[in-house]
């Protein structure tokens, strides 16, 4: 399907950490197949979060920001192909600075508009695949069967096929804490393979 302009977004605040390998697990693998990664370490990068007062009033302007990191980002995730998404699941939610690039970047003239006839939003972006990779500390049945998976309904329901992205796919990779090296080797592998399997 031609996928070959892929952005990796990395959402975790500690160098070293499980979730910058599977980053960069994901990246080596995408660019060995010849992808051009659009990269983001979103913590590294200082990516402020917060939605300001002044954006929600020019944020119906076709997008147009002028924050310059603003501005690239929203320039950047219209001409991708697909999306990656590397973050641990903390409360249930994305990090800050995900949640944040997300209300930020993903607007009105960038990754939806409003007012088509049937009153649903018509997604803009080009990507038309994802996917999500989370670490977690919870096991699979108290997620499951207490909390109801709710990365899963952000991702899969609310956030990705609400802007255009109809393919998504997730992994999570539990429990981190108490993972031995071969454990992680082997979920490197996984998070490699999923990443070749976008461009199928």
């Amino acid at each position: 399907m031609g996928v070959r302009r892929i952005g990796v977004y990395l959402a975790h605040p500690r160098p070293g950490s499980f979730n910058h390998a599977l980053a960069d697990a994901v990246m080596d693998e995408l660019r060995g197949r010849g992808c051009e990664v659009v990269a983001h370490d979103l913590c590294a990068e200082g990516f402020a979060p917060v939605l300001t007062a002044g954006e929600t009033e020019t944020v119906a302007a076709a997008g147009e920001s002028t924050d310059p990191q603003l501005a690239l980002h929203r320039s950047e995730v219209a001409t991708l192909d697909a999306l990656v998404l590397v973050h641990p699941n903390w409360w249930g939610m994305p990090p800050a600075v995900l949640t944040g690039w997300v209300q930020r970047v993903l607007v009105p003239g960038v990754a939806y508009k409003l007012g088509t006839a049937d009153g649903e939003p018509a997604g803009l972006l080009r990507a038309g695949r994802a996917l999500v990779l989370n670490t977690s500390d919870t096991p699979e049945e108290r997620e499951h069967g207490e909390f109801g998976d709710p990365l899963e309904r952000i991702w899969a329901a609310c956030v990705l096929p609400y802007v255009g992205v109809t393919d998504v796919r997730r992994v999570v990779f539990r429990t981190v804490t108490d993972s031995t090296d071969a454990t992680r080797a082997q979920w490197l592998r996984r998070a490699r393979q999923e990443a070749a399997a976008l461009l199928d």
